[in-house]
């Protein structure tokens, strides 16, 4: 598989963070140079706003975020299962896709506001959190009221440790 192109990296960084994100930063979390990422940030934007897109670039006061059409959200509301923010629903989209997460690395790729995502979620019951048994992290896994939610199967392997070969 080749390297993503900085703009894919981009990408990827916006849609993780969920939250308007100054250039220095995305520049650092891309590894790269803040005027490779402005020239990649121009690209990007060039690309959702010249496709027939859900998502668009957007860029205030600086900061720039991958969200929803405006035009789209009555539509996407309405069609949501349960009543969690945009946010909180990628905080949850980035736990069901790692499993099971240390919740130290889930604000570390969602930033500080992760900390209100788990409260909400814990308090919904989508998922469920145990302490680490070395460390003072906790683990985050999906519980089962968001297997039934969702519709999405447990992957019984999940609370197991991986075994060497």
């Amino acid at each position: 598989m080749s390297t993503p192109s900085l703009a894919s990296k981009i990408e990827a960084v916006l849609y993780l963070k969920g939250r308007p994100i100054g250039l220095k930063e995305l520049a650092e979390l891309a590894r790269d140079e803040p005027e490779q990422v402005l020239a990649a940030l121009a690209t990007l934007t060039a690309s959702y706003a010249q496709r027939d897109s859900a998502l668009e670039v957007v860029e205030q006061s600086g900061r720039y975020c991958l969200q929803l059409r405006p035009a789209l959200a009555d539509l996407v509301k309405n069609m949501l299962p349960v009543n969690l923010s945009t946010a909180t629903l990628r905080t949850l989209a980035t736990i069901a896709l790692k499993k099971r997460i240390l919740q130290s690395e889930l604000v570390d790729l969602r930033g500080s506001g992760a900390y209100d995502h788990i409260k909400e979620l814990l308090a919904q019951d989508f998922i469920e959190r145990r302490r680490q048994s070395e460390g003072r992290s906790y683990w985050l896994t999906l519980s089962e009221k968001f297997h039934r939610t969702f519709s999405v199967l447990p992957d019984l392997g999940a609370d197991q440790p991986a075994q060497a070969a």
